[in-house]
């Protein structure tokens, strides 16, 4: 497959069109009727959690939030291919692949309530806490590749990054990292078009992001993200050659993120309604509902009932993560150090005399 889809000719692996339509059958990845059905009912849970955590946001009720809304077929793809014992080294934007390895809404709540407790993910087996400094994370993926290879555990990494962390160092030097060690890593771009407000024309004058592989000597393939049945394909045949000892592999997921960077961005002030408007014809939720509907294997009638069931469950969970106790001063200050650095106790003392300040105006 990667030498069928080359990122120097921008070529890029699409499976269904936007109307749901097989366009290449040969590279249709083996999925069954219930793998296809259950799929689609869980990006749907996805997407119904993302769209209730922005509004608890907006009530004030949760801190800054980042949106997956477009985004769902590429974390999906992974959670089809993966074995149990893998590891996922997350960006900050990857609800749907927290979700399918384990972690809980109430955990994703927490931690965007600001409590350390949500990124403990306990029944999330090999799975990373949310990285927010850009590209770091892959350094990490890089670590965890070359240890698989010297315990000869057999897993894979999958890692993931938004278009404009390739622009990091970080970026580069776990992929030569991995690369020169034959990391089993499978590095994915997110390339949903911003890296916050800067397109990325102005982030890269590389044809497209998975050429970036030529340079480490690894496969790279451009794919539609918004196409499951693509990023099927493209991870699964990542994931055999990741696991099969030949190393790291370089896969650009083009799609598009519907909503803001973040709950504290406006996207209207860098996008125009036309770009979005375009870029829904590709939305990855409706183009496999189509497919669904088209071959007649589920009847999707029963997707608002389902969405009521989803959202009782989640405000079930955001409650959980509400009514959770608050953080003790003494976990924030007093387990960094033996001994308490001066400026440390500065801070606490200050957050005391607040804590009392607002006690009293009660």
């Amino acid at each position: 497959m990667f030498n069928e889809f080359d990122p120097a000719k921008d070529q890029i692996l699409r499976v269904i069109d936007n109307s749901g339509n097989v366009i290449n059958k040969k590279y249709k990845p083996d999925l069954s009727t219930d793998e296809i059905i259950n799929a689609y009912k869980h990006m749907l849970f996805v997407r119904t959690a993302d769209f209730m955590a922005v509004s608890y946001q907006r009530q004030g009720r949760m801190f800054t939030y980042p949106p997956n809304y477009g985004q769902e077929a590429i974390a999906e793809a992974m959670s089809l291919v993966w074995e149990e014992n893998d590891w996922l080294v997350p960006a900050f934007r990857e609800l749907g692949a927290w979700l399918a390895k384990g972690a809980t809404m109430k955990d994703v709540f927490m931690y965007f309530m600001g409590h350390e407790e949500g990124t403990v993910f306990r029944n999330a087996k090999n799975l990373l806490p949310i990285s927010v400094p850009i590209g770091s994370q892959l350094l990490h993926a890089a670590g965890i590749g070359y240890s698989i290879n010297y315990k000869q555990t057999g897993q894979v990494v999958y890692a993931i990054i938004g278009d404009g962390g390739t622009s990091t160092g970080d970026f580069h030097e776990a992929l030569n990292f991995a690369a020169v060690w034959n990391a089993p890593v499978v590095f994915i771009i997110q390339n949903n078009q911003f890296a916050i407000s800067v397109p990325l024309k102005n982030q890269t004058k590389s044809v497209n992001l998975a050429v970036k592989s030529y340079a480490y000597g690894i496969p790279g393939v451009k794919v539609d993200g918004n196409d499951l049945f693509a990023m099927t394909k493209a991870v699964k045949e990542a994931s055999a050659h990741a696991r099969s000892g030949k190393g790291p592999v370089l896969i650009e997921a083009l799609t598009y993120r519907k909503g803001a960077h973040t709950t504290s961005d406006d996207p209207t002030k860098y996008r125009t309604k036309e770009e979005e408007e375009e870029w829904d014809q590709t939305d990855p939720l409706k183009r496999l509902k189509l497919y669904i509907e088209n071959n007649k294997i589920w009847d999707t009638s029963e997707e608002e009932k389902l969405i009521a069931e989803f959202k009782k469950e989640i405000d079930r969970q955001f409650t959980e993560a509400e009514n959770f106790p608050a953080t003790s001063l003494e976990d924030v200050f007093k387990y960094m150090y033996v001994d308490m650095p001066d400026d440390l106790k500065q801070q606490m003392t200050e957050y005391e005399k607040f804590l009392s300040w607002k006690e009293a105006r009660k």
